[in-house]
């Protein structure tokens, strides 16, 4: 429990990076339409934002080694908190992207400071509770940062980026004035896409589609939400509902990944998605909209760590850092593609456009899905690892994991 109380400055950093980073996606797709942006400008934002993620996620480790955990926590944060200002200095969708590219650059290098301090204090016998707070603590944060934006968007432009950017900035105090000692920094782990399309294709598969699904919802829901013709307030719930649907979702995903073929859960995911996006497409009046968003998050969200888990389980002890690494790799290149290519389909063909292009993902997969089980049988009994639900966060969270994934 000591252990656990050291960490609550770790934890109440996370919290205020979630307000400040997770609030900003909504807020720029909410200003972005009154500002009278294009549908394909908003969804440019997003996917600047990923990109951002994965240089941040690269960066971070090395920047650590150079100039220590602390330090490299205030560039990051720093750059996090100039691109929320610059958005109320310069009103242009080109320069808001580079605004976007470092917001990304601040939650993956701030993140990778966060998991290298838990990483460096937790032992085996503490690493499942910190895991556990640590899972509930983000999880938290992010429904709170949806949940702010009704606010958020009912303010001016100014002086909404401006509580983002104190928010921000608040988020250096807990990890500036902690006792805990700094971590001693490990080399970062290489990043091998080979490895993790050698263990399971279909695992990268279901890895690409988990980020172009979460993506798509976080960086260009708003949009379609005021499409459909929520109001600011409940586009915040809209995307709260996704998280909390995502949430719930865990335990039993987890239950049944453990107790069945992963490959037929990750197939079933990937069919109750497809339900969701067409009662999601299909449904009018504001409280079936947040339903089907609830829906939504709870067949979606759990396929990242489903597939993550079945790639593990054809991989060596040796090689689980590098292969988590591998799957945010694919992760974010899903990310990166989606918010951009949904928004273009919105502004040609409407807002079910939005649900479409996530169904051809899901059909994708699940076809790749029944194709592989053809290939080769899956691993049994102590030959598994255990599902972990696994944030989809740095390229040196497989650290945090690696045990926890052993039976």
């Amino acid at each position: 429990m000591r252990l656990i109380l050291s960490f609550i400055a770790l934890f109440l950093s996370v919290v205020l990076l979630q307000l400040s980073s997770g609030g900003v996606g909504p807020l720029d797709a909410l200003s972005g339409l009154g500002l009278g942006f294009s549908s394909g400008q908003i969804g440019l934002l997003g996917s600047a934002h990923f990109a951002g993620f994965f240089l941040g996620c690269w960066w971070a480790p090395r920047l650590m080694g150079a100039v220590g955990a602390g330090r490299s926590f205030a560039v990051f944060t720093s750059l996090g908190a100039m691109g929320l200002l610059g958005h109320t200095l310069i009103v242009d969708p080109t320069a808001w992207t580079f605004m976007r590219v470092a917001s990304g650059l601040c939650i993956a290098g701030s993140y990778t400071v966060i998991e290298a301090w838990l990483q460096a204090k937790v032992t085996n016998e503490s690493r499942g509770r910190t895991m556990g707070i640590y899972r509930v603590v983000d999880i938290s944060g992010s429904l709170l940062a949806q949940l702010m934006i009704g606010a958020l968007a009912d303010l001016e432009t100014y002086l909404a980026y401006n509580i983002l950017t104190l928010i921000c900035c608040a988020a250096l105090l807990p990890l500036a004035m902690t006792r805990v000692s700094q971590p001693k920094v490990e080399s970062a782990p290489r990043l091998k896409p080979l490895l993790a399309l050698h263990r399971s294709p279909l695992a990268v598969s279901g890895v690409i589609v988990a980020g172009m699904t979460g993506a798509s919802f976080r960086m260009v829901g708003p949009l379609y939400g005021a499409e459909v013709g929520l109001d600011a307030e409940k586009i915040g719930y809209f995307l709260a509902l996704f998280v909390l649907g995502g949430a719930l979702a865990q335990y039993p995903a987890g239950w049944a990944a453990d107790k069945f073929d992963r490959r037929y859960v990750l197939i079933g995911f990937s069919l109750a998605a497809l339900v969701s996006c067409a009662i999601s497409a299909s449904v009018s009046g504001d409280t079936a909209v947040l339903v089907a968003a609830l829906l939504f998050g709870a067949t979606t969200f759990p396929v990242y760590s489903v597939a993550a888990a079945h790639a593990h389980d054809f991989a060596q002890d040796t090689e689980r850092v590098e292969l988590s690494a591998a799957l945010l790799f694919f992760f974010a290149l899903g990310a990166i593609i989606a918010p951009l290519s949904v928004s273009w389909l919105i502004e040609a063909y409407g807002p079910k456009a939005f649900f479409a292009f996530i169904s051809v993902g899901h059909v994708v997969l699940v076809i790749f899905g029944i194709l592989r089980m053809r290939v080769r049988p899956t691993r049994e009994g102590e030959e598994r690892t255990r599902y972990v639900y696994a944030p989809r966060t740095t390229l040196i969270l497989g650290r945090l994991l690696g045990q926890s994934r052993k039976r």
